[in-house]
């Protein structure tokens, strides 16, 4: 499968959205900071399975409608920081799906998270992924689990990783930085954590009109069988519509 994330800053890089899925033809696509007003039902081939209703700065999942079947969608508030208390920008911060997988008959749970800004601890930004973590396994415990976004935890990833192994999950960031417009906070703010999933690479993209880059997730299940030298190479075989 392939994911695309993206923090549109302020619905900014909307305009974008057309190019990057004619692009890299992803199967999902999770959004942070956007107008959820001024949202379409489909870009492409891609249909809109729910977007968050209370944020000023919201967050959307859509996913190509012939691979998969959105079976249920739900927002989830986790543990406020000072920031949202006095500003409120954002009183949802994860939108998770529950899907259907047609191509590989499975189920899969989808995550878009938007953790906490900078003012915020780290240990804070902690108590929320793991909070977004028990909030998807409410889909089923069982289920293979992709949680994209913006984590806004630019240093320590490896204690962060430390921690979510003890729960199963993993930690993979991109092969480049994808947040440049501080100079003391440029780094992998954009990631994915996952559990039941293999994940072959995480791309950053090019940037655009956000501070943000996007990235782009290409996964497998865990328990399906590796790429074989007559369907593809390991590199080329999550390029593959059929092989991701």
């Amino acid at each position: 499968m392939r994911v695309i994330s993206y923090n549109l800053r302020k619905h900014a890089a909307v305009g974008e959205l057309a190019a990057l899925i004619a692009d890299h033809r992803p199967n999902l696509l999770c959004l942070q900071e956007i107008d959820t007003e001024r949202l379409p039902a489909d870009l492409g081939p891609m249909h809109l399975a729910d977007a968050t209703k209370l944020n000023r700065l919201g967050l959307a999942i859509y996913y190509d409608h012939e691979r998969f079947e959105a079976l249920e969608t739900k927002a989830f508030a986790l543990k406020k920081s000072l920031h949202d208390i006095i500003a409120k920008p954002a009183l949802e911060r994860l939108l998770g799906s529950h899907l259907h997988d047609r191509t590989k008959q499975r189920e899969l749970v989808l995550g878009s998270f938007h953790a906490a800004p900078l003012t915020a601890l780290n240990s804070l930004r902690r108590t929320q992924i793991k909070a977004a973590h028990d909030a998807l396994d409410t889909f089923g415990e069982t289920l293979p689990t992709l949680m994209v976004g913006d984590f806004n935890y630019p240093v320590f990833q490896d204690f962060l990783n430390r921690r979510l192994q003890q729960t199963g999950h993993e930690v993979t960031l991109s092969d480049a930085r994808t947040y440049t417009r501080y100079k003391f906070f440029r780094g992998h703010f954009d990631f994915a954590t996952s559990i039941g999933l293999t994940i072959r690479s995480v791309t950053t993209l090019e940037q655009g009109a956000s501070d943000h880059l996007p990235i782009f997730v290409k996964a497998d299940y865990a328990d399906a069988p590796a790429p074989t030298a007559e369907g593809a190479t390991a590199g080329s075989a999550d390029d593959s519509v059929t092989s991701s």
